[in-house]
């Protein structure tokens, strides 16, 4: 049709050249036949193009925004339900979980904004387990989604997700396309922008968000849905300060909770075990969760291994935690990521609380174990509670879980024997003037009362203003300070051991044990030069 067309316009004028037959009419009446041969092509060509259309359809394109409807380009695929299995051998924390589902449906009955929910807790205590647990829980309620991201705030081998990353992962899960998330050089701005995009998403949803292992506030900040419908819940090693939130800190097991789990794990039936060996090995496990599943996990690949066998393996073990390990898994391993976070001077301070003797301490004694002030070792004590690698008691006082002592001891004693013997030293140095302040307060008028040694006066003692505050201020340590006899007694310090037994003669006659005595003692100790003889109940310490 083409072709003919072009010889009509060629030949048109041409009179040189003649058509045979029925062509030669069409040469005579060339522009008529141009214009119909034209139209009947524009037809021709109509025709197809429909006929194309109606066999192969073509989409329109997906408005801007909306790649939640499925037509986005490639890569915009939707994840809205990212949440890790739930494990079948959770146990209890019944009042957690009622305290969050509680706080969560008050909340919603009242109309008002879900504040977050940061679950902290020691190493291995659980944190991501209840999370997960309660997320499966309250999935019903945010229908729009739920999400899981691992911020990687202590992950062996991992540094911490950055803020910008974890939001590009967050855009991706709804539906975002890749070449619509923000990019730049700018960290700060891209990390805002891609913020800004993730709250607008969120706006109208109704999604549960948990954001594990986060290592600070300002990790998690920019990730939070700006929406009042979304609930996030955010696991943390590190007590959290923010406003606005609820804050639940996940403890060790109570014991008769531990054993439920240790069973369930063990892959035995519960009359298998006696039950006092089974207390007696989640004692030994601190009752922590992780070091309750390891146990339980070793004894389950292990038939022919008893419970009585473990028990008696933990007790005689000097390396407790090198026995509650199973495969890759081990408490150590948890511990030592918590340790490496520390700042140097602050690492130091931890190793030198496995040396302490005693079960708790206040700021007096950090300082004296470290040698630093008191307000440094405060400032010490409440970071390390901060990091939860100690448990805060009233009173400023400050205790480390079970095993986090057996992890401390275990530092402390890869250094240098004479460290030990050293800050044995202080601590005891420490006590010998402390109480003579607080044997000022309670003597009898007219009693000797042991001098301080010299050493004593450059050290800080606590502000004892009457016998009631010395009487309870020695009520509070009597134990700590029996355990620096003993461990002073055990390295050999005999005159540590004697001076401070004659400082806790005075009360120890008011208040009890009589029987005391350094341990491996058959009788009085010598008394030291500059000492004065004591008699009576007290002679015999």
């Amino acid at each position: 049709m083409t072709t003919l067309l072009v010889g009509l316009v060629t030949n048109a004028a041409s009179d040189e050249s003649r058509w045979p037959g029925w062509l030669g009419w069409l040469q005579e009446h060339a522009w008529f036949s141009f214009v119909v041969l034209g139209v009947a092509l524009a037809g021709l060509t109509a025709l197809l193009t429909a006929l194309s259309e109606t066999r192969y359809p073509v989409r329109p394109p997906a408005p801007p925004g909306r790649a939640e409807d499925g037509a986005g380009p490639p890569g915009a695929a939707q994840v809205l339900r990212s949440l890790p299995r739930d494990t079948a051998a959770f146990t209890d924390r019944a009042a957690e979980l009622e305290r969050l589902v509680g706080s969560v449906r008050a909340s919603q009955e009242r109309g008002e904004g879900l504040p977050v929910h940061v679950i902290d807790g020691m190493p291995g205590v659980g944190k991501t387990t209840f999370a997960v647990h309660a997320g499966h829980l309250l999935s019903e309620r945010f229908p729009d989604g739920q999400l899981f991201v691992n911020l990687n705030g202590h992950t062996p081998g991992r540094t911490p997700v950055q803020a910008g990353e974890a939001l590009a992962s967050l855009l991706a899960a709804v539906g975002v396309p890749t070449q619509q998330i923000p990019v730049g050089d700018d960290v700060g701005a891209v990390t805002e922008a891609r913020a800004a995009m993730w709250r607008s998403r969120l706006a109208d949803k109704k999604a549960l968000l948990i954001l594990d292992n986060a290592a600070s506030y300002r990790q998690l900040e920019p990730l939070l849905p700006g929406g009042s419908g979304c609930l996030v819940l955010v696991t943390s090693r590190k007590r959290l300060v923010a406003n606005e939130e609820v804050v639940m800190s996940v403890d060790a097991l109570p014991p008769d909770h531990a054993v439920d789990l240790f069973v369930r794990l063990s892959g035995r039936p519960a009359e298998a075990f006696g039950r006092d060996v089974v207390e007696e090995l989640v004692r030994l496990c601190g009752c922590l969760p992780l070091g309750v599943s390891l146990l339980a996990a070793r004894l389950r690949h292990h038939p022919s291994w008893s419970a009585q066998d473990r028990r008696g393996r933990l007790v005689a073990a000097r390396d407790r935690l090198g026995e509650l390990r199973a495969g890759e898994r081990a408490v150590t391993a948890t511990f030592d990521l918590s340790y490496r976070d520390l700042a140097p001077e602050r690492q130091r301070f931890f190793r030198q609380l496995g040396f302490f003797p005693g079960t708790d301490l206040d700021p007096h004694v950090g300082g004296a174990l470290d040698e630093v002030s008191v307000v440094v070792a405060r400032r010490h004590l409440e970071a390390l509670y901060d990091d939860h690698l100690i448990d805060e008691h009233p009173g400023s006082r400050y205790r480390p879980h079970d095993l986090l002592r057996d992890y401390a001891r275990g530092l402390a004693a890869e250094g240098d024997n004479m460290d030990h013997v050293q800050a044995v030293q202080r601590v005891c140095t420490y006590y010998l003037a402390a109480l003579a302040v607080a044997n000022g307060h309670i003597g009898r008028s007219g009693a000797a009362v042991p001098p301080a040694p010299d050493a004593t006066s450059r050290v800080e003692t606590p502000a004892l203003e009457s016998r009631a505050d010395a009487l309870s201020w020695l009520e509070t340590e009597r134990a700590n300070i029996l355990a620096c006899v003993r461990r002073a007694n055990g390295l050999a310090l005999y005159d540590l051991v004697v001076r401070l037994a004659a400082a806790m003669a005075p009360f120890l006659r008011q208040a009890g044990p009589w029987d005391f005595r350094p341990s491996g003692s058959t009788g009085p100790p010598p008394r030291p030069p500059g000492t004065p003889a004591t008699s009576g109940p007290g002679a015999t310490l």
